[in-house]
């Protein structure tokens, strides 16, 4: 059951702005304790914004918070509305400059969109959705809609709750509960899911422009749980977990392909859990080139950064910035991994980190940048390769994988 509410008042012609000399400086905050769990630091699609729950100081609890990523420096603007936010809150940012919300509000979830003004926070309801769970999906390609999953008992609908018509719009229904979201194009028409059904847990791809049309994009085997991870659209790479080879494992394919998934041992360290978070973009003809950043935890350890490639069939490993908002991160096409930090004294960071050569084995993190709102040719094991066709554009399913180690 949809409850729609009716929408307000438009958002102000330059929402991307940062505050003017008249705009409140928003609750006062420090660093998240290194041992609670933050929420989630979502960036746009093309690296313009950012947005998270920031925890403000003594009881002011969570707010809404958006960073600003594609100037000479990033700045924050806090978002506060009459109250403290609850820690399960949802914020997506758009590339307009707005944040979309996601509040739990007794048995329904209600949508807004947020922006600054010079009084305060705007505010414009988008409707609300009357559901067990509601949780958004990464970014669009676009920047300019947000999709949510809905999750029941045995299917999972998907909808457009921004940028569609007047209030959230159902697009499709999926059997199994679906979990995850990947996009695979820069059109966002492909979305990839991970679908648990009947006790396995496979990829599936729900095309938008075929009417939300759903068909199988991992099918290692039969009986393995093969998931997504992270998709980088330009080249076509993927990083997968799968457990086809026996083992819970990291591996890696690219969409279209007729090579097999692989699965590189040194992307299997001992007593470490590896996480991708981030991939280049750019690399349209040489998926083996393309970076990929993880997120390094260790028990006992801590966590830091951890750098991939194909090409360099080796896990270059490097220390992340105090304060970094653990798991969050970009690339630019250039190379350089940019990590967002905060501090007590920084509260709105981005350290950048610059790649030595493959050859070297150090790493270094340059100056960061802040402003404070104030002023492998693996060898594949053996198995058979045959990979299920369909026809283009479909994407190509990495089916029947070896899946015993490979090298790398």
């Amino acid at each position: 059951m949809t409850v729609c509410a009716p929408l307000g008042t438009p958002a102000p012609s330059d929402p991307q702005s940062p505050p003017g000399p008249s705009a409140p400086p928003g609750p006062a905050r420090s660093a998240p304790p290194a041992d609670m769990r933050r929420p989630a630091f979502t960036v746009t699609a093309d690296g313009s914004y950012a947005a998270w729950l920031a925890l403000g100081r003594g009881t002011d609890g969570w707010f809404p918070e958006r960073w600003t990523l594609d100037g000479p420096e990033p700045y924050a603007v806090s978002l506060p509305g009459s109250q403290p936010e609850e820690a399960d809150s949802q914020v997506l940012p758009l590339t307009d400059g707005r944040v979309l919300i996601r509040r739990r509000v007794a048995e329904r979830y209600a949508l807004s969109l947020l922006y600054p003004t010079g009084h305060g926070t705007g505010e414009v309801p988008l409707g609300a959705i009357e559901c067990r769970h509601l949780c958004l999906l990464p970014p669009a390609p676009d920047g300019a809609c947000a999709y949510a999953l809905v999750l029941a008992e045995r299917h999972t609908t998907l909808w457009r709750v921004h940028g569609g018509g007047n209030g959230p719009e159902l697009l499709a229904t999926v059997p199994g509960r679906c979990e995850g979201g990947a996009w695979l194009d820069r059109a966002g028409r492909l979305l990839a899911l991970d679908r648990e059904l009947e006790g396995v847990t496979k990829t599936v791809v729900v095309d938008l422009g075929r009417g939300g049309e759903t068909s199988p994009l991992l099918q290692i085997t039969d009986t393995s749980n093969d998931r997504l991870l992270l998709a980088e659209p330009d080249s076509g790479l993927l990083l997968v977990r799968s457990d086809a080879p026996g083992t819970d494992r990291l591996g890696w394919g690219v969409l279209g392909s007729a090579r097999p998934v692989r699965f590189p041992e040194c992307l299997l360290p001992p007593g470490t859990a590896l996480t991708p978070f981030a991939a280049q973009p750019g690399h349209g003809l040489a998926p083996e080139q393309c970076s990929v950043a993880f997120r390094v935890d260790r028990e006992g350890a801590g966590s830091w950064v951890g750098v991939w490639s194909a090409a360099t069939k080796r896990l270059r490993q490097f220390p992340g910035p105090v304060g970094w908002l653990t798991g969050a991160g970009l690339w630019t096409t250039g190379g350089e991994l940019k990590l967002p930090f905060v501090t007590p004294t920084v509260p709105c960071g981005l350290a950048r980190l610059r790649l030595p050569p493959p050859e070297e084995p150090g790493g270094d993190l340059a100056e960061p940048l802040c402003l404070e709102p104030d002023d492998e040719d693996d060898e594949p094991s053996t198995g058979p390769a045959a990979l299920a066709p369909v026809p283009a554009p479909r994407p190509v399913p990495l089916q029947q994988a070896p899946c015993a180690r490979a090298s790398g």
